[in-house]
């Protein structure tokens, strides 16, 4: 199982990297990517000490852990700056947080993220077909998400997707122990967004083929 979004108390997460890491693993993870909340009064905080500890949290339980950080809530227009930024202090996977259909996400978030240069963008709500193409030309993976509320939009982003043969991936968006995936949420999840097995088997590829 590869999750390449989930939060410690480093932003709104409950628990620490080391704690995470564990529950992962007895999860039957085998990569899980630390995404923190970052915009520019935290990121040279946060993703420095992010990157300090996941080799050895790799090394010590057999988990792949790989660092990164979801660019939160940035003006639009400084979107591509903050991504920049992120990836000079270390993020090897940076997402960015999609309008999502249940907060106040400033309009044209999803534009401004996916000519960023960014990795992922996560739970983009009710995004735009334009949009969705430019996912597909850019390379972007378009989040389908087990969260809460952020899920209301994947039946859009997963009919888009699939029309346009734009990549998708499955996270969690985990924030505690219970939130991360395993194969109840799985299937509830695939549901919901009237997917199959199928697809998810090939949003796990897409993962594993962006952390490779």
């Amino acid at each position: 199982m590869i999750d390449l979004h989930t939060h410690t108390l480093f932003s709104d997460g409950q628990l620490l990297p080391s704690e995470l890491i564990q529950h992962a693993k007895e999860a039957g993870y085998t990569a899980i990517g630390l995404t923190d909340h970052c915009d520019f009064s935290n990121i040279d905080f946060v993703i420095p000490r992010i990157a300090r500890v996941t080799k050895e949290l790799s090394k010590y339980y057999k988990i792949r852990v790989i660092c990164g950080c979801e660019i939160t809530y940035v003006p639009p227009a400084l979107i591509k700056k903050a991504v920049t930024r992120a990836r000079k202090l270390g993020a090897e996977i940076v997402i960015v947080h999609g309008e999502s259909p249940v907060e106040p996400v400033p309009a044209g978030t999803n534009r401004a993220a996916l000519a960023s240069g960014c990795d992922i963008l996560a739970h983009p709500g009710f995004i735009k077909k334009e949009d969705v193409m430019l996912a597909k030309k850019n390379s972007v993976l378009l989040e389908i998400t087990t969260r809460r509320g952020h899920r209301n939009g994947n039946p859009h982003v997963a009919k888009l997707a699939k029309g346009l043969n734009a990549n998708l991936i499955l996270n969690t968006d985990s924030h505690l122990p219970e939130d991360l995936l395993d194969d109840k949420k799985t299937k509830d999840v695939l549901k919901q967004a009237k997917l199959t097995y199928s697809d998810f088997k090939q949003m796990q590829k897409n993962a594993y083929k962006l952390i490779r």
